[in-house]
């Protein structure tokens, strides 16, 4: 098989290795900070400047960063498009990083735009990488890109009514299934379409 049409292996661990990280990295935070309610504080406090788990949360975000270049440049058989926006994606968790939120009790506002154009980038991807034809894995193709991409669009509108909704008191949750979601489901396209692909080559 060519390379071209191939998930070559850094892809695989990056796409399993960030949902992993960046799950034990705020399960980890909220434990090590008493008194943080993650039902109803974001992940990004977490990361905040008077966080007493700043740096450990910020290098978790900077490691998804990591992943998602990995992904982009590994994941061969998603069409350039998905993997230009892929790269995208972990450019827009370096700037909600570097732009932390200041305290428990104000916004950044170049912070707010890098995460919501990060949930952006992870809702729609899927549209990126379509492919047609019988040598296009399953989950690449237009229905299942399509119906990817309502079902990750529909999650990240309910998280993000949730954080905009001040007297949301389940916001904290929300993005965590919001993450859990994001993180997952380019986990099971990548892994699902090694799998065919190789399967496919014998």
């Amino acid at each position: 098989m060519k390379t071209e049409n191939r998930i070559l292996a850094p892809a695989l661990w990056a796409t399993t290795l960030g949902p992993i990280v960046t799950f034990l990295g705020y399960t980890y935070g909220a434990y090590a900070w008493p008194g943080y309610d993650g039902m109803v504080k974001t992940i990004s406090d977490l990361a905040a400047n008077d966080s007493p788990v700043q740096l450990m949360m910020s290098s978790v975000f900077l490691f998804g960063a990591l992943c998602d270049f990995v992904v982009a440049i590994y994941a061969k058989a998603f069409p350039k498009p998905a993997r230009i926006a892929i790269f995208l994606a972990g450019i827009a968790t370096i700037g909600l990083t570097v732009f932390a939120t200041p305290n428990q009790e104000d916004y950044s506002i170049p912070h707010r735009v890098f995460a919501i154009a990060s949930f952006i980038i992870f809702s729609i991807w899927p549209l990126f990488a379509i492919r047609r034809g019988p040598d296009a894995p399953p989950l690449l193709r237009p229905v299942a890109a399509v119906l990817g991409t309502l079902f990750l669009g529909a999650v990240s509108i309910w998280f993000l009514s949730l954080w905009a909704d001040d007297n949301s008191t389940i916001t904290g949750l929300g993005e965590r299934i919001g993450v859990a979601v994001q993180g997952l489901y380019p986990m099971l396209v990548i892994w699902h379409s090694w799998y065919w692909l190789r399967k496919k080559a014998k």
